[in-house]
């Protein structure tokens, strides 16, 4: 097709669709909606409990043959057709609406939960300017005669977390009140985001050059200061250090695949969105490879100065433990002081357990072993909050610390909930809810507003457990399923034939070999083994949750529990409604053509193609 069929970027555009101011905009935008929260608090957790370094095989083997197919051929389909997900979806065909409705439904649900982890980010945020930092010490009792009884049962990291932030129930079926600080921060957070996404890309596409580029900023402070503190050295070690044998475990390959899909944010509609502002003649596979790759090498980057400062938390609790035995020891055999050091300790032990056993055995000395701290493995909020708050308070200026960390994880959080709004925004744009003649202000306005009403519940006392079921059944099953049902669609209902020659027109050169073994077979096949192995581990034993209990007689260890059968059915229903939608608005078209008694057609005609809808819509000739 000639050059002519495509709008230049330099015109502006007669048919009123917004457009990037410049390709690093784009680029930046498509960065910041894919590298978030998971990329600091899920990758590292993952790297450690999966075989370190080994990790990283199946984690590029599915980024290669998973992750960036799906990526191209997302950004191509909205460049191409220019138009949201369900705008782009019912292009294609109409019976294959329901893609894009399921992917628009995701969107909203990952939406209200992700941005009241924000509101957590912002509470812990707020809290950073105190000195000391609140969760450095234990609140006195009501008699003030001692310490807070939950507190010194646990640690005062966990007490603020689960206490006074959260102030959680010990069981998911009792709802508590709602949590007035939680409220404001809610309600801030929401202002926030609407503030950038008042008028879509023409307000995020400013915001997303701080938002995307200041988690970079702080990561590599914390990286010159991770390495500086005692004990970088051994995190660093344990985090690369390669355990082959854990590959032979089919759950590792599963963790790679399942990350690599979810960081990369497929199939949430917010990337189909987002290329839809290109113009139509754009490199959309570099593109694809560049956001694919930056994505991954963020995950590499930002274990580094993460493991440093667990190696320094481990390093300085097995510290600890060494000092707290000496002066046992010392006290015991009426040594001198600095007689026993942590440099030789070893040799000590071995001295005292052969000569007095039995005064040795009565003294009851803890086990410090550093490859035991270096184990306690954590991911997501019990990372952000618990770990990582301890391991800030240890640090010399633990106040400056905390309020770079609360700002990274805040922009790292809002610049993915900008790709989250678009891609709720966009589709509902081009579907006129509103009237043309009423601002985008006032569509951002709703979509925000009645976000922020309907995650008032997360705000409850119960908040947290509902938070980890959105978490754990929204923003995961349905995903998968719609990507599988994208990569069909393109392939076998518009033709991958056809969307070669489109991807040929943009691009200017001809799919080379592995985009079309990809799409065709590697990528669906593999989205359907994740998506079955997926399912059968959540169906292997009843689905439960860990709750914070004190009056667990294991306290301060979490209790769990089952869910309750109406909470299961509640879970059912978020994996399942987006899923859905695909078959239903099939249906539903199905109907509609037989009552008009034509035969229904699922694949567009044969001279469709992006190339000629953009060439019928009113865009400018070059």
């Amino acid at each position: 097709m000639s050059q002519d069929l495509s709008a230049t970027p330099e015109t502006p555009k007669e048919d009123g669709r917004p457009k990037w101011d410049n390709k690093f905009q784009y680029i930046l935008s498509c960065i910041g909606f894919a590298v978030g929260l998971g990329n600091v608090w899920r990758f590292p957790y993952l790297c450690q409990i999966h075989g370190g370094g080994a990790f990283l095989i199946p984690y590029f083997i599915a980024l290669l043959f998973e992750g960036i197919p799906l990526l191209h051929l997302e950004l191509a389909l909205g460049q191409c057709l220019r138009k949201g997900s369900i705008g782009a979806w019912n292009t294609i065909s109409p019976y294959l609406g329901g893609v894009g409705v399921g992917s628009w439904m995701v969107s909203i649900l990952v939406s209200l939960y992700y941005n009241t982890v924000l509101t957590w980010v912002m509470w812990y945020f707020i809290n950073s300017f105190q000195e000391p930092l609140p969760w450095s010490v234990c609140p006195l009792n009501e008699n003030r005669t001692g310490f807070n009884e939950e507190c010194y049962e646990s640690t005062a990291v966990n007490y603020f977390w689960y206490r006074k932030t959260l102030n959680i129930t010990p069981d998911i079926a009792e709802s508590g009140t709602f949590q007035w600080w939680l409220i404001l921060c809610l309600a801030a957070c929401w202002a926030i985001v609407y503030l950038c996404t008042i008028r879509g890309i023409e307000t995020t596409g400013k915001a997303i050059y701080v938002t995307a580029i200041f988690p970079y900023l702080v990561l590599t402070i914390f990286l010159i200061q991770g390495l500086t503190l005692p004990g970088a050295t051994e995190g660093l070690i344990y985090l690369f250090t390669p355990n082959l044998n854990t590959l032979k475990n089919p759950r590792v390959w599963l963790d790679a695949a399942t990350q690599i899909f979810f960081s990369l944010s497929l199939a949430f509609g917010g990337l189909i969105a987002f290329a839809s502002y290109n113009p139509t003649k754009n490199d959309c596979e570099k593109d694809a490879v560049t956001v694919a790759i930056v994505n991954s090498m963020t995950s590499l980057y930002a274990s580094i100065p993460v493991f440093s400062v667990l190696g320094f938390k481990a390093t300085t609790a097995y510290w600890d433990c060494l000092d707290r035995n000496i002066i046992s020891i010392i006290n015991e055999f009426d040594l001198p002081e600095e007689s026993i050091m942590r440099q030789n300790y070893t040799s000590w032990i071995s001295f005292l357990n052969s000569s007095y056993p039995e005064k040795i055995g009565g003294l009851n000395l803890k086990s410090c072993d550093l490859q035991e701290f270096l184990d306690q493995s954590v991911s997501g909020t019990g990372l952000a909050f618990i770990v990582f708050t301890q391991a800030i308070i240890l640090m010399p200026g633990s106040q400056a610390w905390a309020i770079l960390f609360f700002i990274m994880l805040f922009s790292l959080g809002l610049s993915s909930m900008f790709g989250n709004i678009e891609g709720v925004f966009t589709p509902l744009l081009e579907l006129q809810i509103i009237p043309k003649s009423a601002p985008k202000e006032l569509l951002s306005g709703i979509i925000c507003l009645i976000s922020f009403l309907i995650a008032l519940c997360f705000t409850l006392r119960s908040g947290s457990y509902w938070i980890d079921i959105f978490d754990r059944y929204a923003g995961s099953v349905p995903l998968l399923v719609i990507a599988f049902f994208e990569v069909i669609g393109v392939v076998y209902i518009y033709k991958i034939k056809r969307f070669s020659e489109d991807v040929e027109w943009m691009t200017g050169r001809k799919l080379n070999l592995f985009w079309q073994i990809t799409w065709r077979f590697i990528s669906p096949l593999l989205l359907l083994i994740v998506f079955m192995a997926f399912v059968t581990l959540q169906m292997q034993k009843p689905p439960s949750y860990t709750a914070w209990n004190p009056k667990y007689e294991g306290f301060p260890m979490k209790e769990e529990k089952v869910y309750p059968p109406w909470v299961q059915a509640i879970c059912v229903l978020l994996a399942a409604l987006p899923c859905v939608c695909v078959p239903l608005v099939a249906l539903f078209h199905l109907i509609k053509q037989k009552r008009r008694n034509k035969s229904p057609s699922f694949v567009p005609p044969e001279g469709f193609s992006c190339q000629g809808a953009n060439s019928n819509s009113s865009h400018p000739k070059e």
